[in-house]
């Protein structure tokens, strides 16, 4: 948990500083977005989420990327030290030119210790699955009907059933002592989490492979959801229509999800 009273703070990046204004009456167009976890003013690679938001920026809205420099000093120097939060830096495509960029500075939400997977077997309607932002809703949209099926995560399978990735997150799986996920004939959003684990596991001596998986084919494996707010949690198992597919239970997640918080460091 939290364990602050803080509320989310909005602000709009305007002349070259923060400016703090009331959340908008109507739901946003997120062409761009990024968030990381803040604990006691720590964070993964920060300047990872920079990289790949500018490059993100770039591609959509290329003339807001002269005002990122400016706008990444002002974030750091408004990120907290005490407490954990879920800042997000968002891109608003509806926004006028020169007020595009803001920066919203949320309370983190509670992490929980593991989870338990829904396939998503309808057709993928996402707009854009190698930018985030555009989606994000659509996500927690399908994170919800998960929860109605009494899981904590979607996962979308590509139109020959297989795995894509968490609505959410990413997913990671071991086969044997072989850390693996997505193959890049699938279109999945690039993962710093991703990245960070499997450099762990590589570190460790570990084999990391790509490849195409269904969702069976998981069965008594270890799986694991990442994302930069929760790192690395334990998958119990995923619901396939009526069928429930059960995973390993955890051996290697404890002492990766210590590697992984040992990559934060000092904001300031």
């Amino acid at each position: 948990m939290n364990g602050t009273n803080e509320t989310v703070r909005f602000f709009r990046f305007v002349e070259g500083k923060l400016s703090e204004i009331s959340e908008p009456g109507v739901e946003v167009h997120l062409a761009v977005a990024d968030s990381w976890l803040v604990e006691s003013g720590r964070v993964r690679n920060l300047q990872a989420h920079f990289d790949r938001f500018a490059s993100w920026v770039e591609a959509t809205h290329p003339s807001e990327s002269g005002n990122l420099s400016g706008f990444f000093d002002a974030v750091v120097a408004a990120i907290p030290e005490e407490n954990t939060w879920f800042p997000r830096i968002e891109l608003h495509a509806e926004a006028p030119a020169g007020e595009k960029l803001h920066f919203r500075l949320r309370p983190a939400p509670e992490l929980t210790a593991s989870l338990l997977l829904w396939a998503f077997n309808e057709p993928d309607t996402r707009q854009s699955r190698r930018i985030k932002g555009p989606d994000l809703s659509f996500g927690m949209q399908l994170r919800r009907h998960a929860k109605l099926h009494g899981a904590d995560e979607a996962v979308f399978l590509t139109e020959d059933g297989f795995i894509n990735e968490g609505a959410l997150s990413s997913l990671v799986w071991w086969r044997d002592d072989v850390l693996c996920s997505t193959s890049n004939e699938v279109q999945w959003l690039p993962s710093i989490t991703r990245d960070e684990v499997f450099g762990i596991a590589r570190d460790c001596g570990f084999e990391t492979r790509l490849e195409l998986a269904t969702a069976e084919s998981l069965a008594g494996l270890e799986v694991w959801a990442l994302s930069s707010l929760q790192g690395i949690r334990p998958a119990t198992g995923i619901l396939i229509g009526d069928n429930r597919v059960l995973f390993a239970k955890p051996v290697r997640s404890e002492s990766f999800q210590k590697r992984l918080r040992l990559l934060a460091s000092k904001v300031h």
